[in-house]
């Protein structure tokens, strides 16, 4: 039932960027450390960079578990799975990074999500992730689910905010920072957007 795949392209890329929601998985490398499992779903915020290469927008949220993983180890699945037509589910293990908005490629990583306007949503980074491991399996068990829309509200929230108060917010805020297992997370002050 499952297969295994040298690259994302073809079928897989065409499923993966329709879907409208996918999570993603970290863990520390400490054996009782906190595993994070979080859902990702603004319309337009994922890319397929190349047939090796992805990568998403990461916005403001309540913790940088996320951030804190990746900074220690690197690790990460990416999943999707068919809610709707036939069934599916599609993995993507591999490395990824977190590009801080100050860091040199920010920029042209952000030309990569043309239907996002960043400015709204707290846009805190951009995670990229390369592929080791590209897997799919049947997906008998999920259920059919409708999707209805993005929510705005997100959005709503964080268009109050400018750089200054962003960084204000976060710092006010336990797993910003530091994760759950006191790991490095979100570099405070919010580093600047660097100019285009």
């Amino acid at each position: 039932m499952g297969k295994t795949y040298e690259r994302i392209d073809g079928r897989l890329r065409t499923f993966i960027e329709k879907q409208p929601l996918f999570f993603t998985a970290t863990a520390p490398l400490s054996g009782d450390g906190t595993v994070n499992l979080s859902p990702k779903g603004v319309q337009g915020s994922f890319a397929v960079l190349d047939e090796h290469t992805v990568a998403y927008l990461d916005f403001a949220g309540s913790n940088a578990e996320t951030i804190a993983h990746l900074r220690e180890n690197g690790r990460i699945t990416l999943m999707w799975c068919a809610f709707q037509g036939s069934p599916n589910i599609v993995r993507v293990h591999g490395r990824g990074e977190p590009v801080f908005r100050d860091d040199p490629r920010f920029g042209e990583l952000l030309a990569r999500f043309p239907d996002v306007d960043p400015s709204p949503h707290g846009l805190r980074a951009i995670v990229v992730v390369t592929a080791e491991l590209v897997r799919d399996s049947c997906g008998f068990a999920v259920p059919h689910m409708s999707y209805d829309g993005d929510r705005d509200l997100h959005a709503q929230r964080f268009a109050r905010e400018d750089d200054a108060s962003l960084s204000e917010y976060f710092a006010k805020k336990d797993h910003i920072a530091t994760s759950l297992d006191g790991l490095p997370g979100l570099p405070l002050p919010l580093p600047p957007a660097r100019p285009k």
